[in-house]
């Protein structure tokens, strides 16, 4: 039962340059921690990310919803948790401030993510276990469906599931190959051309095979010499990603990518603002076959609905401590999987708590395994840090979701 509960506003100023893109030229990557305590004295954590200002408000308002779990049980609690998010999303007040967005989706996914958490530790298993075991109806019960029933009822949920799910044992042995990763660090915003350089070649001697550069500038040539830059250290082989964080207007965005081309990119992401859906979709169908990758800052599982049915995304990057946890980014795994469109999370977790839900998406909903965002700058904040081996997550067997900090 849950007893009691903390909030936590934790901030990590990073090193020079680090995490910088054309927006955030000096982030503090920041959480907003709950942590769930039951009546034995485990401890639920659960994370919503942010950049440092404003952090506050995300802790206060998790603890609004952080109070309304006092005194039920966990297992209780998780047997219908998508009526209980449902709940809480559609608070009246609390939903004027969104709906279903900003400062009370994130405290919302803070409170949700340390359910997951505890639910996990009080199973004795690591998340990714706890969810994998799961029977179809026991997914989609932890799910608010909610404005998706025109592209996915709770029967065809749990329909979809179940088609995935009886063949999983095919995929099980991810566990123990691992999950492949992709170097986010080699080409921070900040970073000299120099240092891009040197980092390609870290990235390349520690095993990984893919890595992203920010782009972005109010100089597009600097963008496209270092693309070039990122291509030629790591070979044309390997996987280069761009990403401009939402700086362009859709003209600029047409005419960069089609500059950029000739680089190979396997993807742009957040070519320009998250809200203009229909922007993508033209950006999708004219640089083809160069595709788009979006999700970082889409707030609900309805908006990526929409992106879907526009087939406006090439790659969605649904965050599990952007949307409203855990529970609202299995919908969005469902319904990308209805579209056959991959998931590859942005990880403002650090991938703390994404190797777990990557690890689910393949093995039970049958997910193709393309790779996950490494980003190290907090590794010795947390607990149980993830574990890289040859530029591979080797996936973790301690109870929970890993997000336990230090």
């Amino acid at each position: 039962m849950i007893i009691n509960y903390d909030i936590q506003d934790r901030r990590f100023p990073l090193g020079t340059g680090a995490g910088s893109d054309a927006v955030h030229k000096d982030p503090i990557y920041s959480y907003a921690v709950t942590r769930l305590k039951d009546h034995r004295g485990r401890i639920g954590t659960g994370l919503a990310f942010t950049i440092g200002a404003g952090n506050e408000l995300v802790c206060r308002a998790a603890s609004f919803y952080a109070e309304r779990l006092k005194g039920m049980p966990i297992e209780e609690l998780m047997a219908n948790f998508g009526t209980i998010f449902n709940t809480l999303s559609n608070e009246q007040q609390f939903r004027w401030l969104g709906p279903h967005k900003g400062i009370v989706h994130l405290a919302l996914a803070s409170v949700t993510n340390a359910c997951f958490d505890l639910w996990a530790k009080t199973r004795d298993v690591p998340l990714w276990k706890l969810l994998i075991d799961l029977s179809p109806e026991e997914i989609v019960n932890t799910l608010d469906l909610s404005y998706l029933e025109d592209e996915l009822t709770r029967e065809e949920a749990i329909a979809l599931i179940a088609e995935n799910w009886q063949n999983r044992q095919e995929r099980i042995h991810i566990i123990e190959k691992g999950y492949t990763g992709y170097d986010t660090s080699v080409g921070w915003f900040n970073y000299s051309d120099e240092q891009v350089r040197e980092n390609c070649k870290r990235a390349i001697a520690n095993g990984f095979t893919a890595m992203k550069l920010k782009v972005g500038s109010e100089d597009p040539l600097r963008d496209i010499r270092r693309a070039h830059i990122v291509r030629e250290v790591a070979g044309d082989q390997a996987t280069v990603m761009l990403d401009a964080n939402q700086q362009w207007t859709l003209p600029r965005a047409l005419a960069i990518c089609q500059e950029l081309k000739t680089m190979n990119p396997y993807w742009v992401e957040e070519p320009t603002h998250p809200d203009d859906i229909f922007a993508h979709k033209i950006l999708t169908d004219t640089i083809a076959p160069i595709k788009i990758a979006m999700g970082e800052h889409v707030p609900n599982r309805i908006v990526f609905k929409n992106y879907l049915q526009l087939g406006a995304a090439g790659f969605v990057q649904v965050d599990a401590v952007r949307v409203g946890g855990v529970s609202e980014f299995i919908s969005v795994s469902l319904l990308c999987r209805k579209y056959g469109i991959p998931v590859v999370p942005h990880v403002g977790d650090m991938g703390q708590l994404h190797q777990h839900l990557v690890l689910f998406n393949h093995i039970s909903l049958g997910h193709q395994a393309l790779f996950l965002e490494h980003i190290p700058h907090l590794k010795s904040h947390f607990a149980q840090p993830v574990r890289i081996e040859n530029g591979v997550y080797q996936t973790t067997m301690e109870a929970g979701s890993s997000c336990d900090l230090i």
